[in-house]
């Protein structure tokens, strides 16, 4: 029986300092933090310096009409 108790207490404490660390990250809104100055710049950096094709560049044909299959 000393062998449960030992183990109940054990994860109570994990549940209570887990609890405890999800309460901090949301009281403060630290995964809104990581995500707007962490991830999004880089997902800007990353999809700003991505080649597109210009569509202003293409030849406009009123005679010709795509294929649709």
């Amino acid at each position: 029986m000393c062998k449960f108790k030992k183990f109940l207490l054990k994860f109570c404490g994990i549940f209570i300092g887990l609890n405890a660390l999800l309460f901090v990250v949301f009281f403060f809104d630290l995964d809104g933090k990581l995500l707007f100055k962490v991830v999004e710049p880089f997902l800007k950096n990353h999809y700003d310096n991505m080649e597109r094709k210009d569509p202003l560049k293409n030849p406009y044909d009123i005679d010709k009409f795509p294929k649709y299959d």
